[in-house]
């Protein structure tokens, strides 16, 4: 498996990819999760061209999962990752946010964030296996306020919600 930037033409698979894994939502229940809509193409390009859309790829270099990355005051936060059903429970979630740790340090942040739901297993215990603390309501900071608004705007129950951070380890 390498990790890499995507390219532009792998944008629509990218799209494709994050509805397939989507399709896990709603066996838990959680349709509306389920049913939303992956990022707009012109989104995955702005995370591509910016360098901040980086793809798992198998041996025939085809995505098997993603990663978008936003600069959320001073952090890397991961906005959005997903695996393939087909090629999830191989470690390749945990190697992407490996990546972006690495990022992350070259950059000098001192840290990664993301917010995820509280109890589904492949979201808040997954992440938190992996490191990542949840954050109390008041250590948010104000670029994490706002997404938590937008979530609860968006109709996310924020009781449901975490936001998490790991610190990014020495290089």
């Amino acid at each position: 498996m390498n990790i890499r930037t995507a390219h532009r033409d792998e944008l629509p698979t990218l799209r494709d990819l994050e509805t397939a894994a989507g399709v896990l939502f709603r066996d838990i229940g959680m349709t509306d999760v389920a049913d939303h809509p992956p990022p707009a193409l012109e989104a995955f390009e702005e995370y591509r061209e910016s360098g901040r859309l980086w793809v798992s790829a198998d041996d025939a270099d085809r995505p098997t999962g993603f990663v978008l990355v936003e600069l959320v005051d001073g952090a890397a936060h991961i906005e959005q990752i997903s695996v393939h059903p087909e090629h999830q429970g191989r470690g390749i979630g945990r190697q992407l946010i490996e990546h972006v740790e690495r990022w992350a340090a070259g950059q000098g942040m001192p840290a990664l964030t993301l917010s995820t739901f509280r109890s589904v297993p492949w979201n808040g215990p997954y992440y938190a296996r992996l490191g990542f603390s949840e954050l109390a309501g008041e250590d948010l900071t104000p670029g994490l306020v706002k997404i938590q608004a937008a979530e609860t705007a968006f109709g996310l129950d924020p009781a449901e919600r975490i936001f998490m951070r790991r610190a990014v380890a020495d290089q």
